[in-house]
């Protein structure tokens, strides 16, 4: 599962990623929860584009918005046949930037938060889907989630998912707008082998996806450093 993420880099290390224009707007998001606005990258007419989208996909067929809060996930083994993920699956994949994602594992003391990210602390793509839904009112709601996976070694003592991390190479195959071979799907979404990634405990200030929102959410706790299992 991936329910909160980071992304904090400055806007032209973001852009040279994804080898677009930097964004205007961006600030550092140090508690992206579900149901908030964030940036994604897609492709229309064989061009990439950022766009805003809400986290927590909402079908077209959805009778209303509330449905995305639980749909923040797909699971990569079914969401090609599951109602919900289908259509998106198949003509509107996404990649979803990132610099960290949290998980929690219980404790005596209750759940520790642990960030999830690359020591040099560079900049990363989740795997996304996205979607467009009209509202009563006739407005348009675009709005994308995680493709989730098995965990790597790193992530596993924290979690039976983790989100499925493209390597760049890959965006472009991610992003056609024709659908996936089976071979290229099961190439794509994997765990990532976890090199060069740490899981660094931080601060239970995380845990409110409203009321902590700064920096002090990365704090560390306790000893930094890979984790190692």
């Amino acid at each position: 599962m991936c329910g909160r993420y980071t992304l904090t880099v400055d806007a032209a290390v973001l852009a040279e990623l994804f080898d677009l224009d930097p964004l205007t707007d961006l600030a550092p998001r140090y508690n992206i929860a579900p149901t908030q606005t964030a940036p994604i990258v897609r492709s229309t007419r064989g061009e990439r584009e950022w766009a805003e989208a809400r986290w927590g996909l909402i079908p077209p067929w959805s009778k209303d918005a509330s449905i995305g809060s639980r749909l923040i996930n797909a699971r990569a083994e079914t969401a090609a046949e599951k109602p919900s993920f289908r259509v998106a699956f198949a003509s509107r994949r996404c990649l979803v930037p990132a610099d960290g994602f949290y998980e929690w594992v219980k404790t005596p003391g209750g759940k520790q938060p642990h960030h999830i990210r690359f020591a040099d602390r560079r900049p990363f793509a989740f795997a996304g889907l996205w979607e467009a839904w009209n509202d009563p009112e006739g407005d348009t709601v675009e709005s994308y989630t995680i493709l989730t996976t098995t965990p790597n070694a790193l992530v596993a003592p924290l979690h039976t998912r983790m989100p499925v991390v493209l390597e760049p190479g890959r965006y472009d195959d991610w992003l056609q707008p024709a659908p996936l071979s089976r071979a290229l799907t099961d190439e794509l979404l994997v765990p990532y082998p976890g090199d060069g990634l740490e899981a660094v405990p931080v601060s239970t200030a995380v845990n409110s996806a409203t009321a902590v929102l700064g920096p002090e959410c990365l704090e560390p706790v306790g000893v930094q450093g890979t984790l190692d299992f």
